[in-house]
């Protein structure tokens, strides 16, 4: 102990007739305190003009992390409300800057190749789970033509099959004589966030992925899914390469996972191309990059992964939110029925006629329904971003230096009043074409003004740049989700699905809808999420 007893000087004869253990903590707790003082005194004396605010904290490498994890837009809007739209916060030892609002999406979203990197950012949590060469593990002009290629397998004769096969897929789900018997009386509870989950698997391996994938999903694949997923956790940006026992489970699933696609394509190849269904991994087979190169199998399996896992969070957290949000509504829940009705028509035996792709563009309501859950339950609250060029702020005094990460939250502006009238209200019909008086003054403002999206083509043919627009679930720019039409097709199949047979509600003494868990990547409802069904009587 001689250090401690230089040190402590004077002090040093009280410290010998101290435990050991009480002197390690005192010094501990000192050592604390001292580097609590020097962060403050930092922050205080090294204030730059040029450079956004950095929110207050006073231990230097965790910073802002908790309060951000803990609630994202909570901790947005509060610094949002002392600092402006543009401010810097520590992030697990990074410095983090903000730039909220349209403009701040448009900054960060729009931002030139040469200026942001994502790859980055993203490579060290997605590499591992999705597999090599795909991605953000590949470079950008390589990344476009893999978007082009999946675009192009998104057919409109596609979408017409998935309506089919997600249709049936739901109806079976929900029936009585399901494997899992759980909707096999006339009511019940049932726990939302895990069911759906399971549906939203089952729907979009039978239509996208293919039917050997669903069939798979049946025995072993759905285990060697949910160890992927256990590798799509927050602490993986900065830890995904140790051997974690959660990463070493990852690693092994990725590899069957991949052999398991790559399997496929062997078998569909010695049978050959006859009666073949339209889904991905044809599509996918027969593509080749700019340069004449076919895209490797390995590749394909990979670029596959990527489809379902990202895709499945996003449409299972939406589904999900749907349901407990008409869970509260009961009246929207028998309007989304009349509106098939009225729609669709009727059987000789009084049921609804089947659904067809061309007839979603003819229920707004269910339309409606979908974009108003998007708008308040946005899946991924956090946009991230590498610096690579010193960026000015326009309107500002800022330059935000290479040494920072700039993060985006369009979730923010679908949830300001200056856009979206009392935001926190779940309203579809502040979406109608023309709303009834009572809910005319909710019409999103972009609506109302008629605001125009400019369009570009990053190198897989024109999408919306987003600049203009509060409503971006699906982010905006190069990195738009190359998925959001096969989204939208896929909840309002299912919501219209579900409704036809079944009604929800809260369980007594519930009100509302319950929290958010932003604990993941992707923002979901939190487990367990309870609600009572009720089996609608055939007429």
């Amino acid at each position: 102990m001689g250090l401690l007893q230089t040190l402590a000087g004077p002090l040093a004869p009280h410290i010998d007739s101290l435990p050991t253990w009480l002197v390690i903590v005192t010094a501990l707790a000192s050592l604390l305190t001292l580097t609590i003082i020097i962060n403050v005194a930092n922050q205080i004396l090294t204030r730059r003009s040029d450079e956004p605010p950095v929110v207050f904290h006073l231990l230097p490498w965790i910073g802002s992390t908790v309060t951000y994890g803990i609630d994202p837009y909570a901790f947005f809007f509060k610094c949002r409300a002392k600092y402006g739209d543009v401010f810097t916060f520590v992030l697990l030892g990074k410095k983090t800057t903000v730039c909220l609002g349209t403009k701040g999406n448009d900054f960060i979203l729009n931002a030139k190749l040469k200026d942001v990197n994502a790859e980055e950012i993203y490579h060290p949590l997605t590499t591992p789970v999705f597999g090599k060469d795909v991605v953000y593990d590949c470079p950008n002009s390589k990344l476009m033509e893999q978007k082009k290629f999946v675009k192009f397998g998104l057919t409109t004769s596609a979408f017409r099959s998935y309506v089919t096969l997600i249709a049936e897929e739901t109806r079976q789900f929900f029936s009585r004589d399901a494997p899992s018997k759980r909707f096999a009386s006339t009511s019940g509870t049932v726990n939302l966030p895990p069911t759906l989950a399971e549906l939203t698997i089952y729907t979009a391996s039978r239509s996208l992925q293919g039917k050997e994938v669903r069939e798979r999903f049946d025995s072993g694949f759905a285990d060697l899914y949910h160890d992927l997923d256990g590798g799509f956790v927050p602490i993986n940006f900065k830890l995904g390469w140790m051997p974690l026992p959660h990463n070493r489970r990852r690693d092994r699933a990725q590899k069957k996972m991949a052999q398991t696609y790559m399997d496929i394509m062997t078998e569909r190849r010695k049978e050959g191309n006859l009666e073949k269904e339209e889904d991905m991994i044809w599509n996918l087979m027969n593509c080749e990059y700019k340069n004449g190169t076919p895209v490797p199998d390995k590749e394909v399996a990979h670029m596959m992964i990527a489809l379902l896992m990202a895709g499945q969070h996003s449409s299972s957290a939406t589904i999900t939110w749907i349901l407990l949000r008409l869970a509260t509504r009961p009246e929207i829940q028998d309007e989304l029925l009349e509106e098939q009705r009225q729609v669709l028509g009727t059987k000789a035996d009084g049921s609804i006629a089947d659904m067809t792709y061309e007839d979603l563009a003819r229920l707004p309501l269910h339309n409606s329904v979908v974009k108003e859950t998007l708008r308040l339950h946005t899946p991924i609250h956090s946009v991230m971003r590498v610096v690579k060029n010193p960026l000015p702020v326009e309107g500002t005094p800022y330059t935000i230096p290479t040494s920072h990460v700039l993060l985006a939250s369009p979730g923010v502006t679908s949830r300001v009043a200056e856009h979206f009238p009392d935001p926190m209200l779940w309203e579809p019909h502040r979406w109608d074409e023309t709303p009834a008086e009572k809910h005319a003054h909710l019409a999103p403002s972009h609506v109302k003004e008629g605001v125009v999206e400019e369009k570009e083509d990053y190198g897989y043919g024109l999408i919306s740049k987003g600049a203009a627009s509060p409503y971006l679930p699906f982010g905006a720019g190069r990195h738009r989700c190359i998925g959001e039409q096969f989204a939208y097709l896929q909840l309002q199949t299912i919501l219209a699905t579900v409704v036809r047979d079944l009604r929800f509600k809260n369980v007594e003494g519930v009100e509302g809808v319950v929290g958010t868990d932003y604990s993941s990547l992707f923002s979901r409802p939190l487990n367990p999420a309870i609600v009572r069904w009720e089996r609608r009587e055939k007429k």
